[in-house]
C-alpha cells in the first residue's frame, strides 16, 4: 500500500491507503485574513503561534504553513517570502511538534524553508506547468521530500477531469525522471465549488478513485473549496468528507478545529475500519461515554429483536 511519510524532529504522520486519514490544518495562511498578513508583515507572530497551538490540540496530523503576505514596503514575494516563511516556520516549530507542510508558490522561499525545517515536510506544491516543475522537483529530489502535484498546466484548470487525469499522470512520470517515488506524489485533484459546479463532488471521486487505482498516489485536496459560495459551509464540508474518504481520499488541508467536520472524518475513519478498536472515536466523544458500552449492548438487543406484528 502506498504510504507517504512526514515527520517532525519527534513525530511521524502517514498518508495513505490503509491509514487514518491526514489532516492538514489550514489555518496559518494570510490569504484573505487582512489582520494575519498584517501582523506577520509586522514580525508579529502572536495569531500563528495561536493558530499553531489550537490545531494542534484539535487533532492536525500535519500544520500547512504559508507566508504569502504582499508587503506594502516591498511587493516583491521573491525578496520578502523566503524571510518571512523561514521565521514562520521557526515560530511553529516552537510550540508545535507536527510535521510542516510548507506552502507556496515562490521557489526561494521553499529552498529557504527546506534548509531549516525540522524532518520531513510536504512541500505544497508544484503544477504541471515546464517551468514550475523544472523549479520544483529537483528540489524534491535533493531533499528527499514528498510533494503536492496539482491538476493544472499552462492551460490552466480543465473541467474534463479525463484531463486533470493525465495532467496529473504527467507530473507523476516527469518526477520518476529525477528518481522521485510514486509515494512522495500527493495529487491535488482540484476539487471546485460545487455552487459553480454541480458535478464538482462526483468529479472529485471518480478522480481519487482513478488515481488510486492506476497511478497508485496518495491525495489531497483544499476541502473547503466544495463549499465556496453556499449557506452553512461546515455543513457541506462535513458530509464532503467522508464521501471523499470512502473513494479513497487519503488527506485533505482542512480547518481541525471545526468540530463538525472533524467529527466526520473521525467517524469516517472508524466505519473505513483505520481506527483501530475504535478508540480514537472512543477518546475524542467520551463526554457521557460512561454509558456508551451498555447503550450499544441494549442497541444490539432491540436491533436484533424481531419486531411483534
Amino acid at each position: 500500500m502506498t504510504r507517504t511519510v512526514l515527520e517532525s524532529k519527534t513525530k511521524t504522520a502517514e498518508i495513505g491507503f490503509d491509514a487514518p486519514f491526514c489532516v492538514i490544518g489550514e489555518r496559518i495562511n494570510p490569504t484573505g485574513r487582512k489582520k494575519l498578513a498584517a501582523e506577520m508583515e509586522a514580525g508579529n507572530f502572536e495569531t500563528v503561534i495561536k493558530d499553531a497551538i489550537e490545531q494542534t490540540a484539535a487533532g492536525a496530523n500535519v500544520l500547512d504553513v504559508n507566508a504569502g503576505v504582499v508587503f506594502n514596503s516591498n511587493p516583491n514575494p521573491n525578496e520578502t517570502e523566503p524571510p518571512l516563511l523561514v521565521e514562520t516556520i521557526r515560530q511553529v516549530q516552537a510550540v508545535s511538534d507536527l510535521p510542516i507542510c510548507i506552502d507556496s508558490s515562490v521557489t526561494g522561499a521553499i529552498e529557504a524553508a527546506l534548509e531549516v525545517v525540522e524532518g520531513r515536510p510536504l512541500i505544497n506544491s508544484t503544477t504541471a506547468e515546464e517551468e514550475k516543475m523544472e523549479a520544483i522537483l529537483p528540489l524534491v529530489a535533493k531533499y528527499k521530500v514528498p510533494v503536492v502535484a496539482i491538476c493544472n498546466d499552462e492551460t490552466g484548470i480543465s473541467e474534463d477531469p479525463d484531463v486533470r487525469f493525465a495532467v496529473a499522470k504527467r507530473i507523476v512520470e516527469r518526477a520518476a525522471d529525477y528518481g522521485i517515488p510514486a509515494a512522495d506524489i500527493v495529487v491535488d485533484p482540484l476539487l471546485m465549488p460545487i455552487g459553480a459546479m454541480a458535478s464538482a463532488g462526483q468529479q472529485v471521486f471518480a478522480l481519487v478513485r482513478r488515481l488510486r487505482e492506476e497511478l497508485k498516489v496518495n491525495t489531497t485536496c483544499g476541502a473547503s473549496n466544495v463549499s465556496f459560495g453556499l449557506p452553512n459551509r461546515h455543513g457541506i464540508n462535513a458530509a464532503f468528507l467522508p464521501m471523499a474518504i470512502g473513494a479513497g481520499m487519503t488527506s485533505a488541508i482542512m480547518n481541525p478545529c471545526r468540530e463538525a467536520e472533524m467529527n466526520a472524518v473521525r467517524a469516517a475513519n472508524l466505519l473505513m475500519n483505520h481506527d483501530e478498536g475504535g478508540m480514537n472515536w472512543i477518546r475524542t466523544n467520551r463526554e457521557g461515554g460512561g454509558d456508551m458500552s451498555a447503550a450499544g449492548e441494549a442497541g444490539g438487543r432491540r436491533g436484533g429483536r424481531r419486531r411483534r406484528g
